[in-house]
């Protein structure tokens, strides 16, 4: 039987391995035990083994392809400049989950067009940073992780110490100053893993030590369960979350980042994680880090635990509550 009220969740899914796609599809994951839960695919450009994987619906409305009304959640993609949304039904409720810093896609989303007739937009941020920077009034929901997915692993592999940082493979989530960390890192025989940085490598030290993957080389989970540190800068981009550090978390190693993103108001320096504002200072917090498998440990735990906080049962019921009413 047909739900009165469906919920239809709207994302690119251009890729398997960004962010904004996993928040789609772990959003869909966790709604789908309370709601009639459908997934589509916004974009011409989606990556199709993802949509057949997943089972996610691309929008057709001329072959019938279309949500049927309800509420509609776009998950960092917009309705902008597409004929489809005046082919298919109206939403009763609209959110928009605004996940990066762009002030005119968030513009586009407060002025909805008269023609197409939709209820205003419900927004919802990832972190009080991205609300306060941008100055919006929203809900504020952390990116969900999945806490059964993201664990500790069983036994640490054996080998040197590794220290490792992932993200999406473009420039702009890297900084500069890094190619010196790493080579230090390296020199000292640490084993440097970055997965999601073959689009910088003609900068990167030629060392053995360090190793470059492109994104998606390993499942997230299993790179992260490989390292003992994770380190965590980007360069231009500004992270309004930074996922892959509260991943990190869940699994039990410890971070080590700069102070700049909306992961900064979840760690608390020294008790679940290790935040810096200069390169020496990188420096400086992971040579204690290399040093000690004591402290390595208090600070997995800590984060381990304060993931497990975020990201609890309750906590998660309070928010998808917000999705459903």
């Amino acid at each position: 039987m047909t739900s009165p009220n469906p919920i239809h969740i709207f994302n690119g899914f251009r890729t398997p391995y960004g962010g904004s796609e996993q928040e789609a599809l772990t959003l869909w994951r966790q709604l789908a035990p309370h709601a009639e839960v459908h997934a589509w695919s916004a974009s011409s450009r989606a990556d199709s083994t993802l949509l057949a994987s997943q089972g996610i619906k691309a929008i057709e409305p001329h072959k019938g392809n279309r949500p049927g009304g309800g509420t509609y959640i776009f998950v960092g993609s917009h309705w902008r400049n597409k004929l489809w949304p005046y082919l298919i039904p109206k939403p009763s409720r609209l959110i928009y989950i605004f996940n990066t810093f762009h002030p005119k896609h968030l513009e586009l989303t407060q002025r909805m067009p008269r023609l197409l007739g939709w209820p205003s937009a419900e927004h919802v941020v990832i972190s009080e940073f991205q609300r306060r920077e941008l100055g919006i009034r929203a809900e504020a929901h952390p990116s969900p992780i999945d806490l059964a997915t993201f664990a500790p692993a069983s036994r640490r592999a054996p080998g040197p110490l590794r220290i490792g940082r992932m993200s999406r493979d473009t420039p702009d989530k890297h900084d500069e100053e890094d190619s010196a960390v790493y080579q230090q890192l390296a020199e000292r025989g640490i084993e440097v893993i970055l997965q999601g940085a073959t689009s910088i490598q003609s900068r990167l030290p030629a060392h053995p030590n360090i190793k470059v993957m492109p994104t998606g080389a390993m499942p997230a989970r299993e790179f992260l369960q490989h390292l003992d540190i994770l380190y965590y800068r980007s360069g231009t981009h500004l992270e309004t979350f930074g996922r892959v550090v509260f991943e990190a978390m869940a699994c039990g190693i410890p971070v080590v980042c700069h102070r700049r993103g909306g992961y900064v108001e979840h760690i608390q320096h020294g008790a679940n994680g290790l935040l810096f504002d200069t390169t020496e200072e990188a420096l400086e917090q992971l040579g204690l880090l290399m040093d000690s498998e004591e402290l390595r440990r208090k600070l997995g735990e800590g984060g381990r635990q304060y993931a497990h906080q975020l990201f609890s049962e309750a906590a998660m019921g309070e928010r998808l509550a917000f999705y459903l009413r």
